[in-house]
């Protein structure tokens, strides 16, 4: 924390910490809604955060496209479907009250007055589609159009790329319905460098932000709070080598992302060990501890938005280890978990969220993890079938993975009981070809099903047998997106004390606050819908001040 003095600067309305989707709608709501001068600081080189890395969807229940198509929702069915699956206690009715009311605002404001145009993906399941409350076929998440990254000119570089390294030309509804583009639409999208999923939400925002000719520095992280009282009136940042004070006459807004690459922060604060965070190594924590300078009280810091990944051969580019999403490679066909033991422990094809807390379940007896360390299994038809990782040939397996001519020599490979390994996967077969998973019911709900192989109907989208030699193995992580807890805000998304009482000039969003649906992981964008709408108000909020 820093005390104010007559050596300021530079001095703005509102500073805005990050350029996720979070702190990007923060800085164009701050504008919109009358701060004249917002300044986005941003403490990579590269914009937008994870979240360009992100498939770029939001959940936003209740929004005005679901009366459009015919789908009908309700406050009670949405608070009793994140209620039922909160741990007791941990859901604020009021933060989360304000997601719900604003959500759709938010989307009506991107639809009027910015470049962001997102569809309503009709029958994509929320996460627990077997939950009360919950919609089994869809209808609350929102994907982008693809967006012409053309229209950012020079900007269009410092946009940071998806972990394939190559951006997808089309949105996530057009991959999952798989259309025809015409040679002449293709042709086109290549011209323009049109670009779907994270890539296109951070490029349309990030259009939105220089439309307006609002100020953004890359390279500059802040470090500490400047503080009058207990009010926050600026922030403290190192740029191109010097130190700068800011001072914000109506507030600063944190967006700044999680705490999953600050090893101290999550040795202190996550349940379970994390060992494979997919996230930009820039996820340190900085919003987090600067807020605790100055008396903010937190909320759900033993969750994050857990999910599987595995550590790729290359390093990062940051010289951090690179972990890839292993979403769809375990809810395949012929694919299945198996921990130390050999044995599966987990319906592979369940929300990867959901899976997080089951790789912590506790041995007394041996004193340690159970379920750690863990592998995919799969066979050759896999490979031959589906695009493995980051392989980019059908046939191919990542180098890192390990191979034998049968299962029993696979486990024998990896340190476990060969012979163990032999009869989990001869029982997972068995039920594959009963059509039913007896173990742990995978394919028994529309969620399961959904992220499989579409070309199989029913459970086979996600059930089938491992019989083809050799046969593969990849150790899988520990993973999450990033974490969820944080400083704690009220409804207007100012950070609040241990007292319940507002920080002025203190706003909060992103990864970086404490989740306003508890941790619960309500369907496709459940990280960016939440935290984008508390983006929105906390810019529109402070802008009022």
């Amino acid at each position: 924390m820093s005390e104010p003095d007559t050596a300021l600067d530079r001095e703005v309305d509102v500073v805005v910490l990050g350029t996720g989707g979070a702190g990007l709608t923060a800085a164009l709501a701050a504008h919109d809604f009358g701060a004249g001068e917002v300044l986005i600081l941003e403490k990579f080189g590269m914009i937008g955060g994870t979240s360009a890395m992100s498939g770029g969807m939001l959940w936003i229940p209740l929004n005005d496209q679901q009366a459009e198509h015919g789908v009908d929702d309700s406050f009670d069915d949405v608070v009793t479907y994140v209620d039922g699956l909160a741990d007791d206690g941990h859901l604020d009715p009021d933060t989360f009250g304000a997601f719900l009311e604003e959500g759709p605002a938010m989307l009506r404001w991107f639809q009027e007055q910015t470049p962001v145009r997102l569809r309503l993906f009709e029958g994509f399941p929320d996460y627990q589609s077997w939950a009360p409350g919950a919609m089994e076929h869809g209808s609350r998440s929102l994907d982008n159009d693809v967006f012409p990254f053309a229209e950012l000119g020079s900007w269009a570089k410092w946009v940071n790329p998806p972990k394939t390294g190559w951006p997808r030309r089309t949105s996530m509804i057009e991959d999952y319905y798989a259309p025809t583009l015409s040679e002449e639409e293709r042709a086109d999208r290549e011209a323009r460098d049109c670009r779907g999923q994270g890539q296109a939400l951070i490029g349309s925002l990030l259009k939105g932000v220089l439309d307006r000719n609002i100020p953004l520095h890359r390279e500059s992280r802040a470090r500490h709070l400047i503080s009058d009282g207990n009010a926050v009136v600026g922030v403290v940042t190192e740029e191109a080598g010097a130190t700068l004070r800011i001072k914000a006459r109506k507030g600063v807004i944190i967006a700044t992302g999680g705490f999953e690459w600050n090893d101290k922060l999550v040795n202190s604060f996550l349940r379970g060990p994390m060992t494979g965070p997919v996230s930009v190594p820039e996820c340190e924590g900085d919003g987090l501890l600067m807020a605790m300078e100055v008396g903010a009280s937190l909320g759900n810091m033993g969750k994050s938005w857990w999910l599987q990944s595995s550590m790729e051969l290359a390093a990062h580019g940051r010289g951090k280890a690179n972990y890839l999403i292993g979403n769809s490679e375990r809810t395949r066909p012929r694919s299945i978990l198996v921990n130390r033991q050999a044995k599966r422990f987990v319906n592979e094809a369940a929300n990867y969220n959901a899976i997080g807390p089951v790789l912590f379940n506790w041995d007394a007896n041996t004193h340690d993890y159970v379920n750690l360390p863990f592998w995919i299994i799969v066979d050759q038809t896999y490979v031959d079938t589906y695009r493995f990782f980051n392989t980019t040939q059908a046939g191919v397996a990542p180098p890192w993975a390990l191979s034998a001519s049968t299962v029993a020599e696979l486990g024998d490979k990896l340190g476990m009981d060969g012979q163990v390994l032999h009869q989990t996967v001869q029982r997972f077969n068995a039920d594959v070809a009963n059509g039913r998973d007896t173990e742990f019911g995978r394919g028994d709900n529309t969620y399961d099903t959904f992220w499989g192989d579409r070309k199989y109907e029913g459970v086979y989208r996600t059930l089938g047998p491992i019989d083809t030699a050799p046969f593969y193995a990849v150790q899988m992580e520990s993973g999450v997106l990033g974490t969820c807890g944080g400083p704690r805000m009220n409804a207007n998304a100012q950070v609040i004390d241990w007292n319940d009482n507002p920080i002025p000039g203190l706003y909060i969003c992103s990864n970086a606050m404490s989740s306003p649906t508890a941790g619960v992981y309500g369907g496709a964008g459940g990280t960016l819908g939440p935290g984008m709408t508390f983006g929105f108000i906390a810019g529109r909020h402070a802008a009022s001040t």
